[in-house]
């Protein structure tokens, strides 16, 4: 029975190998959704990439608004799903890795939410619905999407740096895509997020956008990359020996 369950080809080993294939496909499902922004190349939105926030594409007001929000909102359902296999059904034990899918699956919960919540106008193309904002004469979305949001990139930063040391130190060997790239996305992302702050602080203050755009979209190109590495991890994990 034990020779059985150690072929390479069994029945048992199938099994055992489908369940990270399964999450990493729903994975990479997420992080493309979540990359669909992009498609604002090819739209005529009417939308700077230098200084609108990447929310303001899936705008109540903007003409392909339901078109990003639905990538939202099964980019973030796709990431939850896998998210809360991964810890219901993975082996993998261990503080740094238990806690970085608790922050995936905020992630995940927080962007399928936020697509829930759209901004019902575009505050940094829109003279009027910046007043409006001020002036507090916007629909309660606005502030709710303001929280989601926050939670996305917090789920997203406490993924990113314990799933990262994780695969370097609890799952070594196990994860080596993520192990080695993981480090420098999370530098990136870090970055990316710190001018994303600027920029929304210089933008309230009424002292332009700072490249407000272009901060953002960096900041979910990374999240997204790095879900993507985080997928062919799982795909490609190394059974772990001794």
């Amino acid at each position: 029975m034990a020779t059985e369950q150690s072929q390479p080809g069994s029945t048992a080993g199938r099994g055992r190998s489908a369940g990270p294939r399964v999450l990493a496909a729903l994975l990479l499902l997420g992080a493309l959704g979540y990359s669909t922004w992009a498609a604002e190349a090819f739209l005529p939105t009417g939308l700077s990439p230098l200084s609108a926030y990447v929310s303001e594409l899936a705008a109540e007001d903007q003409p392909y608004g339901s078109f990003f929000r639905t990538a939202d909102f099964l980019a973030g359902l796709f990431v939850l799903v896998a998210a809360l296999g991964a810890l219901a059904r993975l082996p993998y034990r261990g503080r740094w890795a238990a806690a970085g899918w608790a922050g995936l699956a905020l992630f995940g919960a927080a962007t399928a939410a936020d697509s829930r919540l759209p901004l019902s106008c575009t505050p940094t193309a829109d003279a009027g619905c910046l007043a409006r904002e001020r002036a507090g004469a916007v629909p309660w979305t606005h502030s709710a999407h303001a929280v989601s949001s926050s939670l996305a990139v917090t789920g997203a930063l406490v993924a990113m740096v314990l799933l990262t040391v994780a695969a370097r130190r609890s799952l070594a060997g196990t994860w080596p895509a993520l192990a080695r790239t993981g480090p420098a996305l999370v530098v990136l992302e870090l970055a990316a997020t710190g001018w994303t702050l600027a920029s929304v602080a210089a933008f309230e203050a009424g002292h332009g956008t700072w490249g407000l755009g272009v901060g953002q979209r960096l900041q979910v190109l990374f999240v997204a990359v790095w879900i993507a590495v985080l997928a062919r991890s799982l795909a490609t994990a190394r059974e772990r020996r001794g």
